[in-house]
């Protein structure tokens, strides 16, 4: 069933849980339709006020049920009834109905139905025909759903329905000279988006609309400032703003006896608000996740999601440069934020730039990043909001020069060419914003950027030109030949005159993460980042004079190779060529790499398919090795080890590695699918060794980085035969482990774990096991929580965790804690597993410890109380190991002191209610003897704790005096506390000594990895021999 044809206001599917807020709107109509069921309309009337007189509660009842009733029922003459019952009963002004209809737009305009979306449009231009108080906020909020970029059916519906509420009431939007800028901002942006002649109807009423407005409410609509001009740059040429423009440059006063002209626009810095209001609340959302919660190398991910979301359509390039111009002068980042790993500002705009596939768009955004300098005052403008320009092109300009290219000359040009009438101006506020970087040491100097010899000589020659002031003597000294391009003679202010010139070479440039010299010293954001190693993608070359280097039967093979399509006879040919290849004397390392060069380019289009099938069964991967590069990789697998044949096979791979990485993962695909005799992946070994200055580690991480980002399934796929052939390279591997957790998703997990339970992957050891806890408790929560599932279906011991466990805090690593809790949850008490847990450090807000223990005493109180107690012993010294401890071991590593123990049972006193735990026979005595060594700092610091046990000793000394005659009562009571001690001291605690012997036994059978020797002194305190056992008179018996 379509969603629109179901009831309510939200779109859903039946997985989801109904919408708090609509079922409350649910109830509020029942309640109405329940209180006016077969009423007239006079009684129905007089109900009503009836019952919103009752109090605040049954009156909001009422306006969020009629509100409802409208939103849901598209019926004209049901919808004005209710909009009058409203207007009849209303109390508050209409403050609930607003309150609540704009937090729908607001909030839930995504998951609204089509209905719910057109009766709000209704509702709107009800409020402003009757000029409610608070409609414009109404307005203002169905503006901010008007996505730039956007041209599908709903989007331009919304568009045209605000439109014609303002045209039709025009003389109520004069009343409001807020609004009256953020409509103009509003729809100067989203008319370039309505081109073509299906929105030639719309564009007319637009343009037609604005052109009215600004001339009539000129002083109100230059409030905003210089991105006024920016947007008018794209509409100048539409014939109802030729007029406008004319005045602006040429008769300012004609629309404001105050305008003086261009120049006061772009002097005026445009607010915030106007800048918000391009972007929807959810991409603003999207957009501020980004840039404040994902750290800077593990945001790919992220940008793909939202470039998915919001930019795959040619239209919506155009929203590029909003989503610039609110990171450079909305979005400013704190210190903290700054010296943190989170990806900066500079990097989400370099990727924006370079993902532009438009050069008009391409254009617009530069504009947009570089419109503050260009009349940048200091005292009024903030180095926040040149800051991102200027390091882009820094931070790009070794790796990926095209982009700090782009950009240069870009920024050169618009001195003269932007505006020519103001161009020393122009130029004064750009050096102004170049002075303004170097005294805030934005970058201590520009001489590495704007000297960089990567750049062309034009360039370096428009540059030198340009920014004369800011170049070295030495530089300053040359001559330039060339300055026709500062010489170009403009006439008028159009962004396609201006901009396309510019070459965009963004298209080819991957943006770059590499920060190696900083420019800020003590900075931590600028020294903090790892570089981003991008796949090296095969660039196509033409191969015509290397096929005329071959020599004989390889030239023609080769040839042939090119020219023929068939896959077939394709692999014939390869076949052939690598019989010849083999049996060719003259095959020399030059041939190798020109032979290498035209295999690369002739399969190009092999290596850019995807080689893992959907439907994964023997007879698919059987196809999918069916291509020439599999029968290369055939004809070296099945050459025999000792064969010397094998050698020049080697290294035409290795020549064709160098140009395209994608062969190694290739390999390890054909070896795995491959039916062959090469079980432990020697032909990979030996292609690894032939390659000069490569370990098989570094390879195999780098094959499989490459096979991650080009096919994940695939890598999935690999990853058995990897850790199976290679555990050496692999197990303990800590970027590898990495690479997998955050690149798999769900499914993906699950079929790892599969394997895993299927005996055909293991991916840790014990020795390297550690090592993996503490390197991944920098990663993010998502790859540590799919670490633990892979730790979890490994069944690995919960003692090899345990060591790990003292160092982790409660708030910053919070999911491994919550990993061990839920593994500790599921094992029985030890003393191994406790003492780790004890050793903890007892803080007010971790309630690490205080949770296992209460959720142990609750399963296995006596035999929790007996470990604390052997602890308690083991720190007092009362009662000895009968065990000796083997030779070079230190019997106090691990063990928790007096005042650790005690805190963490004063916190479970504290946090917990109801723990028997605390009044165990065996706590009791622990605590008696604690009391009776404690120093007085420890007895002041823990008196509640420890007065448990004088409660329960004073209450054992009451009954056994009531009970004994006068003349034995004295002496009973003086040798009471001695009676104890002894009692406590001589006897071993009772209770589930055998429970405990059969736990461990079961624990040691599980355990594939525990010690055969593994016993403990704890356990041997709490386990005596019962014929040392010392038995103790009862003190509450009567009896001599």
């Amino acid at each position: 069933m379509d969603a629109n044809s179901k009831g309510g206001l939200f779109i859903s599917n039946i997985y989801e849980v109904k919408d708090e807020f609509e079922e409350k709107l649910e109830r509020c109509l029942n309640s109405v339709n329940t209180l006016l069921n077969g009423m007239s309309e006079r009684e129905a009337n007089d109900a009503l006020n009836t019952h919103v007189c009752k109090g605040a509660q049954q009156h909001e009842e009422v306006q969020l049920g009629l509100l409802y009733a409208i939103l849901t029922d598209p019926s004209p003459a049901h919808a004005q009834k209710n909009y009058r019952d409203i207007h009849l009963v209303c109390r508050d002004a209409f403050s609930i109905v607003l309150t609540r209809l704009n937090q729908l737009i607001y909030e839930k305009w995504l998951k609204l139905r089509d209905v719910a979306r057109k009766q709000i449009l209704w509702l709107a231009r009800e409020l402003v025909k009757n000029a409610v108080v608070g409609s414009d906020a109404v307005m203002n909020n169905l503006m901010r759903q008007i996505a730039g970029g956007d041209i599908m059916p709903k989007n331009v519906y919304l568009a045209e329905g605000v439109l014609d509420i303002l045209t039709e009431h025009r003389s109520w939007l004069d009343k409001f000279p807020s609004l009256i800028p953020v409509t103009v901002y509003t729809f100067l942006r989203v008319i370039v988006d309505h081109t073509g002649q299906i929105f030639h109807s719309l564009r007319q009423r637009e343009a037609e609309f604005l052109s009215s407005l600004m001339r009539d409410k000129w002083t109100e609509c230059q409030v905003i400032g210089r991105d006024l001009v920016r947007l008018l740059q794209n509409v100048a040429r539409l014939t109802e703003f030729e007029s406008l423009w004319r005045d602006i440059m040429l008769n300012p006063t004609a629309l404001s006896p105050q305008f003086t002209g261009l120049q006061q626009l772009l002097m005026t810095r445009t607010s915030r608000k106007f800048l918000i209001s391009r972007l929807t609340p959810d991409m603003e959302n999207k957009l501020i996740f980004l840039t404040t919660k994902v750290k800077f190398g593990q945001h790919k991910r992220y940008q793909d999601w939202f470039q998915r979301q919001y930019l795959s359509t040619p239209e919506s390039q155009s929203l590029r440069c909003d989503l610039i111009r609110y990171i450079c002068c909305v979005f400013h980042p704190s210190n903290e934020l700054l010296c943190s790993d989170i990806i900066p500002r500079w990097a989400v705009i370099g990727w924006l730039l370079q993902t532009c596939t438009s050069n008009v768009a391409a254009s617009n955004a530069k504009l947009s990043l570089f419109y503050d300098w260009i009349f940048f005052d200091p005292q009024k403008d903030s180095i926040m909001n040149i800051e991102p320009a200027i390091l882009v092109m820094f931070n790009s300009m070794r790796s990926h020069p095209a982009i700090t290219a782009t950009l240069l000359d870009f920024l050169c040009r618009i001195v003269n060419n932007f505006c020519p009438m103001y161009a020393e101006q122009i130029k004064s506020g750009i050096y102004k914003s170049l002075r303004t970087i170097l005294e805030k040491r934005v970058l201590q100097s520009l001489q590495p950027l704007f000297e960089n010899h990567n750049l062309d000589k034009e360039l370096r020659a428009l540059v030198r030109n340009n920014f004369t002031e800011f170049m070295s003597t030495d530089n300053v000294a040359v001559k330039v030949e060339d300055e026709e391009t500062n010489n170009k003679d403009t006439t008028s202010i159009d962004i396609e005159a201006n901009h396309l010139s510019v070459d965009n070479n963004l298209s080819d440039a991957a943006f770059s993460d590499d920060d190696d010299e900083s420019p800020i010293q003590n900075n931590k954001f600028e020294t903090g980042f790892r570089p981003i190693h991008d796949v090296q993608r095969y660039q196509p070359v033409d191969i015509t004079e290397h096929l005329q280097q071959l020599d004989g039967d390889i030239r023609d093979y080769t040839m042939q190779l090119q020219s023929e399509n068939d896959q077939e006879i394709q692999c014939e040919i390869m076949d052939r060529l690598m019989q010849t290849v083999v049996r060719e004397d003259e095959f020399d390392s030059d041939m190798t790499a020109t032979l290498a060069t035209c295999l690369c380019q002739i399969l190009i289009s092999q290596f850019n398919n995807n080689i893992f099938p959907q439907d994964v069964d023997d007879e698919s991967l059987e196809e999918s090795i069916g291509t020439p590069l599999f029968v290369m990789l055939r004809f070296l697998s099945s050459t025999p080890e000792e064969d010397p044949s094998r050698i020049p096979l080697l290294q035409l791979l290795g020549d064709m590695y160098l140009k395209q990485p994608r062969i190694g993962y290739h390999l390890l695909y054909f070896l795995r699918v491959g039916k062959l005799s090469d079980e432990k992946m020697a032909t990979y070994k030996d292609f690894v060794k032939s390659l000069d200055g490569c370990t098989l580690e570094s390879c195999l991480l780098a094959d499989m980085r490459v096979c991650q980002e080009e096919d994940v399934r695939l890598f999935t796929f690999l990853l058995p035969d990897i850790y199976t052939h290679f555990p050496n390279v692999c197990m303990g591997n800590t970027d590898l482990l990495q690479l997998i957790v955050s690149s798999i998703d769900g499914s993906q997990l699950q079929e790892l774990i599969c394997q895993i339970l299927q005996g055909n992957l293991v991916m840790f050891r014990q020795e390297s096991f550690l090592k993996v806890l503490n390197a991944s408790l920098e990663w993010e929560t998502l790859e540590q929580y799919f670490l633990w599932q892979l730790v979890t279906a490994h069944n690995i011991p919960v003692e090899h965790i345990m060591p790990i466990l003292p160092k982790l805090d409660y708030h910053a690593h919070a999911e491994a804690l919550t990993s061990i809790m839920v593994l500790l949850k599921q094992d029985c008490p030890s003393s191994d597993l406790l003492r780790p847990i004890l050793c903890r450090e007892c803080k007010k807000n971790d309630f690490f410890t205080v949770s296992i223990l209460n959720y142990w005493a609750q399963e296995f109180e006596d035999k929790l109380a007996e470990l604390i107690y052997s602890q308690f012993s083991k720190v007092n010294g009362g009662t000895p190991s009968k065990k000796r401890n083997r030779p070079g071991t230190n019997a106090k590593k691990d063990i928790p002191n007096a005042d650790q123990i005690l805190s963490h049972l004063d916190h479970m006193r504290q946090i917990c209610r109801n723990i028997s735990l605390l009044q165990h026979e065996s706590i009791q005595t622990a605590l008696q003897q604690v009391q009776q060594t404690a120093s007085e700092s420890q007895k002041t610091k823990f008196s509640d704790l420890l007065a448990l046990a004088e409660d329960i000793v004073d209450l054992k000394s009451t009954r056994v005096l009531r009970g004994l005659p006068g003349r034995r009562a004295a002496a009973a009571a003086a040798s009471t506390t001695t009676g104890q001690n002894s009692t406590s001291s001589s006897s071993s605690n009772p209770s589930s000594t055998n429970k405990s012997s059969s736990s461990s036994k079961s624990k040691k059978q599980f355990n594939p990895w525990s010690d055969s020797e593994s016993s403990s002194s704890e356990e041997e305190i709490i386990k005596p021999k019962a014929k040392k056992r010392k038995k103790a008179v009862p003190v509450d018996n009567d009896s001599d």
